[in-house]
């Protein structure tokens, strides 16, 4: 289990994983006033998780589900579960304290985001 007593910044990249009010939550309650680079990491690459996975998610809705596309629903699924291993890998990376890159947009958040 995770230990959360000592504020090394697992509980602001914990938090930020949950969807982008958490992410909100983890900056600006947590981040603010205890910056570490855990936090820093995590902010980063959980931003550009829940911008991509917005984009994503709703275009492939739009395109596939919306459209008479004969297997839109199959793969919006897989898409969605795409998502969720990604967002599992991260959670799982901060939650051991890590800072491990989420896979395909790990290494690139660190680089856009790099004011955080």
């Amino acid at each position: 289990m995770s230990d959360f007593s000592k504020d090394d910044g697992k509980l602001a990249g914990t938090v930020s994983y949950f969807t982008i009010v958490g992410w909100l939550i983890a900056y600006f309650a947590f981040y603010q006033n205890n910056k570490t680079s855990l936090a820093s990491y995590q902010l980063r690459q959980t931003l550009l998780f829940h911008i991509v996975s917005a984009i994503i998610y709703y275009a492939v809705r739009e395109v596939f589900l919306f459209s008479d596309f004969p297997l839109g629903g199959t793969i919006f699924g897989v898409i969605k579960v795409g998502l969720f291993v990604i967002w599992l890998v991260g959670l799982i990376g901060v939650l051991q304290g890590e800072r491990k890159p989420i896979p395909l947009i790990g290494e690139r958040a660190q680089s856009i985001f790099s004011g955080i």
